[in-house]
């Protein structure tokens, strides 16, 4: 007996990575996941337990391997356990770790008050 397996897109769906399943079908059809190390570009390929999952969220890469499959999308701790999260530990940033410096906003000598947009940039710097 062969192991249950799924569309990536419903999978995805089903681990709450996505909202929609429309937008878990269109992440998978950029190519910007990464089945078992092979770039995939349709969402009707089939994934099952022991399967790699590398994709992009935003600036962090998530490496999940699949350790079920679900046969409805349910609460978020049922989610959590469709899968491992093996992601490499994200950067740490200024707020996280105060040896890092923060980013700081360069002006020249006697240029005068900042303008508005001058300002919301430096604040923009200091938020992040």
């Amino acid at each position: 007996m062969s192991a249950p397996s799924i569309r990536i897109d419903k999978w995805l769906w089903h681990a709450r990575f996505f909202k929609t399943r429309t937008i878990a079908q269109t992440f998978v059809t950029s190519g910007k996941v990464r089945v078992n190390s092979e770039r995939i570009s349709k969402s009707n390929q089939s994934v099952k337990p022991g399967d790699v999952l590398t994709f992009a969220r935003g600036k962090q890469l998530s490496v999940i391997e699949i350790v079920a499959i679900a046969s409805r999308r349910g609460p978020a701790p049922e989610a959590q356990a469709l899968y491992n999260d093996l992601s490499p530990p994200a950067a740490p940033t200024a707020k996280e770790d105060p040896d890092v410096p923060a980013p700081t906003a360069h002006r020249d000598p006697g240029a005068g008050r900042p303008t508005k947009r001058e300002r919301r940039d430096t604040d923009r710097l200091r938020d992040e």
